[in-house]
């Protein structure tokens, strides 16, 4: 028999880690990790088995699905926000058709199993764009149906993908003698804010402005923000963001009122987040040079979220407000980081 297991794809980034350090120590799954980057040691023992390799590599998806019975996947690969821009067409390819490949995997192996297999799949602000910054100002706490009308290449993918999800949720091969609508993939979506990490340099991220101001600071390295300081999102301790996803992927399927979830945390403009920074690094030395295309991207995106149907739905409540994610989980993090040699990305399993 096949054994029965949790793929996780993008693995090697940090909710990958957080994933299979938690999957792990609940001991009842096997799980494959797939990256296209080499293993970060830590984590290789925490998995039945690591596979360097690309999700558009359809021979490789097929090896997969011909060895394990496949229960849930975590699809977190992407090529993310600014890196995207540079090189759209390979954002698409990667973005889209490497999620279309594993949609399909999940939906061969529903009917294959007679079961739904679980498909959570990380979306994120960038799938919203709001025209103007009065328009901003004026709609509040964002909801999910509202302002969708993408202005960067990963919010276009990401926005396509949750469609696509949708329709191998409920209208996967619709017209075909066998269509069976107890197998369709489950599928299930969080928008994220953007994310702040203590362990991980955030790269090609539009909203990493924040963390990088913060690891500047703390390396003792001047920064230039790319945008004005009224700027103003909402962003998430990487800590919730995998709690997030697990407690997504508990939530009973009659519990889901919706596919696709806003999850929030705190609000803040760059100015705030350079002033808890300087709160604990008085010394940096933190400007602003906004950069024009970049600052117009994060205009679009909106102050905050409203993240009310997670709370009904699944109970979503994050541990991090904006005091305990700076005083309790970065400030000391990262203190403690650029105390210490930089091997492993996370703790052992």
């Amino acid at each position: 028999m096949r054994k029965e297991v949790v793929l996780i794809t993008g693995a090697n980034g940090e909710i990958g880690h957080g994933l299979i350090s938690h999957l792990a120590k609940q001991g009842d799954v096997g799980i494959i990790a797939l990256d296209v980057q080499p293993a970060d040691p830590a984590i290789l023992h925490c998995v039945d088995q690591y596979i360097q390799g690309d999700i558009l590599d359809h021979m490789l998806l097929g090896r997969i699905v011909a060895e394990y019975e496949i229960r849930t996947i975590f699809h977190l690969a992407s090529i993310l926000s600014t890196k995207a821009e540079h090189n759209p067409e390979t954002a698409h390819k990667v973005n889209v058709e490497g999620t279309l490949n594993l949609l399909r995997l999940a939906a061969e192996q529903s009917q294959w199993q007679g079961r739904r297999v679980k498909f959570l799949y990380p979306s994120s602000i960038a799938v919203y764009g709001l025209p103007t910054l009065e328009d901003k100002a004026r709609s509040g706490r964002v909801r999910e149906d509202d302002w969708l009308m993408p202005r960067t290449m990963y919010g276009c993918n990401k926005l396509y993908c949750e469609h696509l999800g949708r329709y191998y949720a409920h209208h996967y091969r619709q017209m075909a003698a066998d269509f069976a609508r107890q197998t369709m993939v489950d599928f299930r979506v969080i928008r994220f804010p953007g994310l702040i990490s203590a362990e991980t340099v955030p790269t090609g991220g539009t909203s990493d402005y924040g963390p990088e101001m913060l690891h500047a600071a703390a390396k003792g390295q001047p920064y230039a923000c790319f945008v004005r300081p009224d700027t103003c999102l909402p962003f998430m301790a990487m800590p919730d963001a995998v709690k997030s996803l697990l407690e997504l992927e508990k939530a009973p399927i009659e519990n889901l009122t919706r596919l696709v979830y806003n999850v929030g945390s705190f609000s803040l403009s760059a100015q705030e987040f350079r002033e808890e920074v300087l709160r604990a690094f008085p010394q940096a030395e933190i400007t602003y040079e906004p950069h024009p295309t970049r600052q117009a991207i994060v205009d679009s995106w909106p102050a905050d979220v409203d993240d009310s149907q997670a709370r009904a739905d699944w109970g979503w409540q994050p541990d991090y407000d904006l005091d305990k994610a700076f005083n309790n989980y970065l400030i000391p993090a990262i203190r403690e980081r650029y105390a210490r040699p930089q091997p492993s990305s996370i703790s052992p399993c």
